[in-house]
């Protein structure tokens, strides 16, 4: 799943965390370590054969306006002596968060209550995420097919396909997560939601000419609903 991806990466760039790479190495090994053992055939065949798998769309393709592209993942939050998992989905053009979740098991409904969220404020044209069992659920499928968004998934072990969202994660957990050793999950939900505040209304982005994601996600989707008129 991308969360232990984006968390043992974050832990080989951080020197002196060995307690996120212990973490989520083991995770990551217990999670994909029996696949390590099979012939590159045998895991292409189960690829094919895996159900509510859908093509990468966005090859040479570029996010040309707010609600065009949105990226959705799950990453590990640390806290003082457990985890978290986040769910966020992000505007591609604008880096919008459009919505989250923070929840501490891996079960469904965190997923889908982000995504449900997220859908009740705009619809995006291609929804992309990684290939983990969240988004491959019908669940999670139908949500998007019945608002008529079509479903996009990075290819096996390709995080970059999903660029836009991976740098998100690293910005939460260099700006807030590390900064911070949150003691219980209400601390830890209650600094996330403040950051993801500072971050879509307050924070400027160079890759924005400077202007926060908020400012560009609302006047831009104002302008079309205007156009629209």
């Amino acid at each position: 799943m991308a969360f232990l991806w984006v968390a043992t990466h974050h832990g080989s760039l951080t020197a002196g965390r060995s307690d996120d790479q212990s973490q989520d190495g083991a995770t990551a090994y217990a999670g994909n370590g029996h696949r390590r053992h099979q012939s590159w055939s045998q895991v292409s065949r189960k690829r094919t054969q895996k159900e509510g798998v859908y093509p990468y769309l966005l090859r040479h393709i570029s996010s040309v306006y707010p609600n065009h592209i949105w990226g959705i993942d799950i990453t590990s939050i640390r806290l003082h002596a457990s985890w978290m998992y986040l769910v966020a989905i992000l505007d591609w053009y604008s880096r919008y968060i459009v919505s989250w979740e923070l929840d501490q098991s891996l079960e469904m409904p965190f997923v889908l209550t982000a995504l449900q969220r997220a859908l009740a404020q705009g619809t995006p044209h291609i929804c992309n995420s990684d290939q983990g069992s969240h988004f491959t659920s019908p669940q999670y499928a139908q949500l998007l097919l019945n608002a008529q968004v079509q479903i996009s998934m990075d290819g096996k072990g390709r995080a970059l396909d999903n660029i836009f969202t991976e740098r998100l994660w690293r910005t939460i957990k260099y700006e807030e997560v590390y900064v911070h050793d949150y003691a219980s999950p209400k601390e830890a939900r209650q600094h996330l939601r403040d950051y993801v505040q500072f971050y879509n209304h307050q924070r400027f982005h160079q890759s924005l000419d400077y202007q926060t994601p908020a400012s560009v996600y609302f006047r831009q989707v104002d302008q079309q609903v205007v156009a629209q008129k």
